[in-house]
């Protein structure tokens, strides 16, 4: 029997209907509370934003939480933390978007790039061994996909080089690493509440800290530099007066934001395990046919991406290609990321070429994200898996 014909080709799509890639999942709970909000006056930070702090805080179980308008800002804000002076080295990894390191050279240092493990496509900590120099101030792993960073060995290497850590979490609210949850283990951590995220607030993010310094400064730098909450000040328990004591940033959570992320956290078990029904549903549909996502021992990821990577050589077409494919059979995907050194900007500032990360430019060439997120149902999930093969049958070569 010859294979079914592309919809491209003019075939029948395997949906009728387009699948998003990504989409978030709002209840009455969170539309009640933010209704509240918006009745109670109390639009930017405030009350609801102190809660979420605390809420988040108990459940990552880190004794600081302080809420941010981005991941981003978190970022910048840990940095800023370390007092970079010009020539300060921070290793991170190409595998990322672009404000990891963009925030490094905003704080005031200089990123320095490390490859990454074939599997995880997380820092790679052999080769940060190897990248460690009399400049190096910090070590900011990312968790790919909700997949911890092998962390014992890039805590072990920065106690043995006297190195922060910071931790790029955006992907890995509720992750655990041998037993311990992320935002726990690092001197920072950093988290993502964007839209696409497994616990969104539209926009968002949070710093995660056991110092009581850091949480004190980056409290202070998140809002102007001032000396007390601004929000207390038009209260009954506030003061008109305030001092500004630091150049501080204009990086504060709104409680319309907070008031989303209140009940999003409260759901986030339900929301992890879907996804991570959904992840063992593409892992049993298409292992064999593409590379699935690894999951280490003692690992308990979160599936924020389900990135597949194909075996080219198989096929007739290229990975752009087999996008195309696909939104054509109306499933929506994305490609995380393209390479930090691919950019033109990072390419020219940090002075490197294609080829530098052979293991994250190889990834990268067969790297598609699937769509997984809770709102998608088991039939959606079966669309997706009967789209890959399709295609793979359409184009094998």
């Amino acid at each position: 029997m010859s294979p079914a014909r592309p919809a491209s080709q003019g075939g029948s799509p395997v949906r009728d209907t387009y699948l998003p890639y990504a989409l978030p999942q709002f209840g009455e709970a969170e539309r009640r509370e933010l209704l509240d909000a918006l009745d109670s006056g109390w639009i930017t930070t405030g009350p609801r934003v102190k809660a979420f702090e605390d809420a988040l805080a108990q459940w990552v179980g880190a004794p600081h939480m302080i809420c941010m308008d981005s991941c981003t800002a978190a970022l910048h804000i840990a940095l800023v933390l370390l007092d970079l002076k010009p020539g300060d080295e921070v290793i991170t990894t190409p595998m990322t978007f672009a404000s990891t390191v963009t925030s490094i050279l905003h704080a005031g240092g200089t990123p320095v790039l490390v490859d990454v493990e074939p599997d995880t496509l997380n820092l790679d900590p052999r080769r940060v061994a190897e990248a460690v120099t009399a400049r190096t101030r910090a070590l900011l792993p990312g968790h790919f996909g909700g997949h911890p960073a092998s962390m014992d060995e890039l805590l072990a290497l920065a106690g043995t080089h006297g190195l922060a850590v910071i931790e790029d979490a955006a992907h890995a609210i509720g992750a655990r690493y041998k037993g311990r949850m992320i935002g726990t283990l690092g001197d920072l951590t950093c988290f993502s509440f964007y839209a696409t995220k497994n616990l969104t607030t539209a926009e968002g993010g949070a710093l995660a800290t056991a110092s009581d310094a850091f949480a004190e400064r980056a409290r202070l730098l998140s809002l102007h530099g001032m000396s007390r909450d601004a929000w207390k000040r038009y209260t009954s328990a506030g003061s008109w007066y305030y001092e500004i004591v630091e150049a501080g940033f204009k990086y504060n959570m709104t409680d319309l934001e907070a008031a989303l992320g209140l009940h999003q956290l409260q759901r986030l078990p339900e929301f992890s395990a879907r996804r991570a029904e959904l992840a063992a549903r593409f892992d049993a549909g298409l292992a064999g046919l593409v590379d699935v996502p690894t999951v280490r021992e003692g690992v308990d990821a979160v599936y924020h991406l389900y990135p597949i990577r194909l075996h080219l050589n198989r096929l007739s077409i290229d990975r752009a290609r087999f996008i195309d494919e696909l939104k054509a059979e109306n499933i929506g995907t994305t490609v995380n990321f393209i390479p930090i050194h691919y950019h033109p900007f990072f390419r020219e500032r940090l002075g490197l070429e294609r080829g530098a990360f052979p293991v994250t430019e190889a990834a990268y060439e067969r790297m598609i994200s699937l769509p997984l997120y809770p709102r998608m149902t088991d039939a959606d999930a079966d669309d997706v898996i009967t789209a890959v093969h399709k295609l793979h049958a359409a184009y094998r070569r």
